[in-house]
């Protein structure tokens, strides 16, 4: 959980899901508040991050499911520590594009390693550090990919079944946790995705955090 001021976002969803320029958006929109606001993504939101995330989506690399795993939690457990924690910690807004759903959904369901291993493991490489709110933009994997078209990346080269699985496991989440997660239909124009998640934003953060009302030029 983030520290009293601060907040911290999470944006969801399988490949071509839309959320990249969601986070964006976001991030924008909450810096029109006159808040400072740090984007972020996972894997890759350092220098050693980025390194790691090279590795992970090389599709010239292999790499076995705990393996994977690891990577993905030394990605975040140097994230945490060299930029998401010390943001809150100033009272910053965190918008950050992937972080523990991702983990869970992806070497869980999808790779099918044991669901508490996976969710112990993540808590201890985020230190505890939680989202405040976790917007999955949801669209079906099979229109995800259509979005993203030939590609080299080892993760959007897995096969329609596994992306299935990830999908599931996010819906799975949300349902798990209807306080925290907001599922936001990704095949709305981008637009109309961008406005869902302001109103999910003011409804969960809002009046916790003391901000301001966006501006309705903001929803139109």
């Amino acid at each position: 959980m983030s520290t009293k001021g601060s907040a911290f976002v999470v944006i969801e969803g399988v490949e071509g899901s839309g959320k990249s320029t969601q986070a964006q958006r976001l991030a924008q929109n909450i810096a029109s508040l006159g808040l400072e606001v740090v984007l972020t993504h996972e894997p890759g939101g350092t220098p050693l991050g980025s390194r790691i995330r090279a590795v992970l989506l090389d599709s010239e690399v292999s790499a076995a499911a705990l393996a994977e795993l690891f990577l993905y939690l030394a990605d975040r457990a140097q994230h945490v520590a060299e930029v998401i924690k010390p943001a809150l910690e100033r009272g910053a807004v965190v918008v950050c594009d992937r972080y523990t759903p991702s983990t869970v959904a992806y070497q869980s369901a999808g790779r099918g390693l044991d669901l508490d291993l996976v969710e112990r493991l993540c808590a201890q490489a985020s230190g505890g550090i939680e989202p405040d709110l976790v917007v999955v933009v949801d669209v079906p994997p099979q229109a995800g990919l259509r979005r993203k078209g030939t590609s080299v990346d080892r993760m959007e080269r897995e096969p329609l079944e596994f992306h299935s699985r990830v999908r599931n496991e996010y819906l799975r989440q949300a349902s798990r946790e209807p306080g925290r997660f907001v599922v936001v239909d990704g095949l709305l124009s981008v637009d109309k995705v961008e406005r869902a998640i302001l109103e999910a934003v003011e409804k969960r953060l809002l009046f916790l955090k003391g901000w301001q009302s966006f501006s309705p030029e903001s929803r139109q």
